[in-house]
């Protein structure tokens, strides 16, 4: 049994929150990931489940506005930041949750965690525990399906911090002289772990990075869902019909630390609720219920039954078998010797 978020259909050059079928799907999906963090959250504080985990709350328009502009057939790289890349590409959330509590059932029968669930059912080509470890598999994959004659486009969602890496700028400088189809999207959250942009990079915006490898660099409004998937959307287009690479940068912000240990010593409070106040799901509820689109009752179910679904998520995921340590060693290469 399935237990997934429904695939929104978008309309290209249309707003998500123009049509009530493509509101509703939206709401469901960032629902879900605001839902998923929140109870991963729980499950670490109470001690059931171990490792360490890195949410993305306040950050879920960014993730489902540029998941939208992809068919199903596209493929994404993702971060240690990933529960909503995996969710907005379609990831069963029982098999998400089991990978985090380390069950046979898992995306990675339990060994992967949070930092490297994949599914490549899905075109999910992995999240990555390594900052920018994504970008250059992206570039690879883009290559990949330039070669095979597909009109097939990687997205790789990325932090920036991951900006100031060697593997940022050679990923990119190849994709641009190649004119790969990838969309390159940096969720700029202000914080590269505890560093700010301000003092990490000397210029302005990332998206002005783009200029010096001669591809598009466009800044969005990441806690807008209609405006990430307008503007990736164009990317995406860009892409597929072979004229190259687009640097998205999503100006966006993760309300909790960088990681559970995260004390959040170098931000005020001030900050977090100025944040807290733009939050992307009310903002487009708010938006939808203006409009005529969705109602108030509409809106509040559409929580209540994503919320029911992060239960069976946990109640399923719960109940499954642990990791079997007899395979360890069933999914490593080893040389044999003659």
């Amino acid at each position: 049994m399935t237990n997934t978020i429904d695939p929104l259909l978008a309309h290209p050059g249309q707003e998500l929150s123009a049509n009530a079928e493509t509101a509703r799907t939206t709401l469901q999906g960032m629902w879900a990931v605001r839902l998923f963090e929140e109870a991963v959250d729980s499950l670490f504080a109470r001690g059931l489940m171990h490792g360490t985990m890195h949410l993305s709350i306040g950050q879920e328009a960014s993730a489902i506005g540029a998941s939208a502009a992809l068919r199903a057939t596209d493929f994404i790289t993702s971060t240690h930041r990933g529960h909503g890349h995996c969710i907005g590409k379609g990831a069963d959330l029982t098999r998400m949750m089991a990978e985090l509590l380390a069950k046979q059932t898992g995306y990675c029968r339990g060994r992967g965690g949070s930092m490297h669930i994949a599914d490549a059912a899905t075109g999910n080509l992995g999240a990555n525990g390594i900052v920018a470890g994504g970008i250059p598999i992206a570039a690879g994959a883009a290559l990949a399906q330039k070669m095979q004659g597909k009109d097939n486009v990687v997205m790789c969602f990325f932090g920036d911090g991951a900006t100031n890496e060697g593997a940022f700028h050679e990923a990119v400088n190849l994709a641009a002289i190649w004119q790969l189809p990838v969309v390159f999207v940096c969720e700029n959250n202000k914080y590269g772990m505890s560093f700010s942009t301000e003092k990490s990079m000397h210029v302005e915006h990332v998206a002005d990075r783009a200029a010096a490898y001669g591809i598009p660099g466009v800044r969005v409004e990441g806690n807008d869902a209609d405006a990430m998937y307008l503007v990736c959307q164009e990317a995406v287009d860009r892409a597929r019909s072979g004229n190259g690479p687009t640097l998205v940068e999503s100006v966006t912000y993760r309300w909790k630390g960088h990681s559970k240990s995260d004390k959040n010593l170098y931000r005020t409070k001030e900050e977090i609720e100025e944040w807290r106040a733009k939050d992307p799901i009310v903002q487009f509820e708010n938006k939808v219920i203006e409009r005529g689109v969705l109602t108030r009752e509409d809106v509040d179910a559409i929580a209540a039954i994503t919320r029911d679904k992060i239960r069976v998520a946990i109640q399923e995921a719960t109940t499954a078998p642990d990791s079997d340590p007899a395979e360890l060693l069933s999914s490593v290469f080893r040389a044999v010797q003659a």
